[in-house]
C-alpha cells in the first residue's frame, strides 16, 4: 500500500475523444462505402467527405458500417445489426455490458452524431490532469506496470461514496485485481515526472469519472494489481 497526495490540476468535458479518428480511418471507411481512390482526397477534406458519404446511407446502415470497421473481429453480423439500431437511442458506451467495447462505441457514436447532426445520442467524455505525489521515495514504482488500476484507485477516493465507480467496483478498488481499469481509463498519458511526483492526463467517459471534477487536493492510498505468478 502506497500513500499519495492527489491534486486535480484541470478538468474539461469533451464530446470527442482526442485522436480517435485518423485520416487513414476516413480513407478506409470511404473504401468500405465503395468510394474510388479515397487516397487522392486532400487530407483536409477527408473527414468532411467521409461524413457526407455516411449521410448518403440510412442512419442504421451507417452505424452498421462504422461498427463493422471498428469491431471486425469481435461482433458477428447479427450483433452489428442489433447494435446499430440500439445506437440511435442508447448510449452504448455506458449501457453495453461489454466494458472492453465502450471506447469503440463512443468513437462510433461521436462520428455518427456529427454526421447526422444529432440523430444519435450526444457523447460526453472527460479529460483532466492530476498530480500524484508519493509519500515514500519508491512510491511511483506502483505505476511502472499497468498503471491504470493504481491510478483509478487514487481517483476513486476523491469522489463521493455513491459514485457509480465505487458502487460497481468496490471489491476491485480495495483489492489487487482490477482488469476492468484499462477499459475505464480510455487514455492514460504520463505528462511529466519529477522527484516523487507524476502528472497523468486521463481521458474517460463522463459516466465513470464526471464526479472527479469536484475533487479537491486529498490524501489517498493505492496498490498495484498482482499478477497470477505473484499470487501463486
Amino acid at each position: 500500500m502506497k500513500n499519495f497526495t492527489v491534486e486535480r490540476l484541470s478538468f474539461d468535458t469533451l464530446t470527442e475523444l482526442p485522436n480517435a479518428w485518423q485520416n487513414s480511418d476516413y480513407q478506409e471507411l470511404l473504401r468500405n462505402m465503395s468510394y474510388d481512390n479515397p487516397e487522392e482526397i486532400e487530407p483536409a477534406e477527408l473527414k468532411a467527405m467521409c461524413l457526407m458519404s455516411l449521410t448518403d446511407l440510412e442512419p442504421n446502415e451507417a452505424a452498421e458500417l462504422v461498427l463493422n470497421y471498428l469491431f471486425a473481429d469481435q461482433l458477428n453480423a447479427g450483433q452489428v445489426e442489433n447494435l446499430a439500431h440500439q445506437m440511435l437511442t442508447e448510449k452504448l458506451w455506458e449501457e453495453n455490458p461489454e466494458l472492453s467495447q465502450h471506447e469503440g462505441f463512443f468513437k462510433a457514436t461521436q462520428l455518427l452524431y456529427e454526421a447526422y447532426n444529432g440523430k444519435f445520442p450526444r457523447t460526453e467524455a472527460v479529460q483532466f490532469q492530476v498530480q500524484l505525489t508519493a509519500a515514500e521515495p519508491d512510491g511511483l514504482t506502483v505505476f511502472e506496470e499497468q498503471p491504470e488500476a493504481p491510478v483509478l484507485r487514487l481517483l476513486a477516493q476523491g469522489m463521493p461514496d455513491n459514485t457509480l465507480l465505487k458502487r460497481l467496483f468496490s471489491e476491485q478498488l480495495a483489492g489487487t485485481s482490477f482488469p476492468e481499469a484499462q477499459d475505464i481509463l480510455w487514455q492514460l498519458r504520463k505528462i511529466k515526472s519529477e522527484g516523487q511526483s507524476v502528472v497523468f492526463e486521463v481521458v474517460s467517459s463522463a459516466y465513470w469519472l464526471d464526479d472527479f471534477k469536484y475533487a479537491d487536493t486529498y490524501e489517498a492510498t493505492t496498490q498495484a494489481d498482482t499478477s497470477p505468478e505473484e499470487e501463486s
